[in-house]
């Protein structure tokens, strides 16, 4: 039978293996790309695309962009599964179920308003200062199931920033006897770290929202406002930025 040390040791082993198969391997490569961007000019004149196209062929980048999305939420599953272990579901144990169906989409606009606005804020004065790229949300041609596509990588990211960074990791770092201060913080900054190849001002943002976001899961138990949330945040800016008018694109420095 395995000591308490050992089983410690293996679910430290397990958190740093779903995270360098997920959320902290982009992390990484998002700090090499940071390195990489400052190295080669001002960061205020590069761009970074968040939904490109995978081939001119719109059939063919239909069926990349769905195999893209659909093995981005293998992870997502991994720690679903492994939360899941003698018989508890992990999608009552984190919230992610629909129980608070009406409270769960309060939350999730309430949070969304509160993260948006000052976010937007955030990336504007970025762009003036200079510290941030100009972030390009979709770089799809305008097919039939452009918008779908966007709202399906909305969600994606909704579940996998939130179940991961979130519900998976608080609740593995709380089983190793972690403070709540530095599970705060670890989230956080991971959040933060794959944000990086944004510029600086992404980074900050993203480490307030990770924040308020883990702060209101030990609080309230429920992964499901966080998620609701972030796919309103990333709706928002995904399938809103193709109907800006120009004038607005080029005071955010991506028109």
């Amino acid at each position: 039978m395995s000591t308490p040390v050992t089983q410690r040791r293996r679910l430290g082993l397990e958190v740093w293996i779903v995270m360098g198969l997920s959320l902290g391997r982009s992390a990484v490569y998002a700090a090499v790309n940071i390195i990489d961007r400052v190295s080669r000019g001002p960061l205020g004149e590069q761009t970074a695309t968040l939904n490109p196209s995978q081939s001119v062929r719109p059939y063919l980048d239909l069926t990349y962009q769905m195999l893209s999305l659909t093995f981005a939420l293998v992870p997502v599953a991994l720690a679903l599964y492994l939360l899941s272990a003698h018989g508890r579901s992990a999608v009552h144990r984190i919230g992610l179920d629909l129980r608070e169906p009406g409270k769960d989409m309060a939350w999730g606009l309430g949070l969304g308003a509160l993260i948006g606005i000052p976010g937007l804020g955030l990336y504007v004065a970025g762009r003036a200062l200079g510290v941030t790229v100009a972030v390009q949300a979709s770089a799809l041609a305008e097919y039939w199931w452009t918008i779908p596509v966007l709202i399906l990588a909305a969600l994606k990211n909704g579940l996998l920033e939130e179940v991961l960074v979130v519900g998976y990791l608080v609740e593995r770092l709380e089983e190793l006897g972690w403070r709540v201060w530095a599970v705060l913080v670890t989230s956080a900054l991971i959040r933060a770290g794959y944000h990086l190849y944004q510029g600086w001002g992404p980074f900050v943002g993203n480490a307030i929202m990770g924040l308020i976001f883990t702060w209101f899961y030990l609080r309230r138990r429920r992964v499901m406002p966080l998620v609701i949330a972030h796919t309103l945040l990333d709706v928002v800016a995904f399938v809103g930025y193709a109907y800006l008018p120009a004038q607005w694109l080029d005071t955010l420095g991506v028109g």
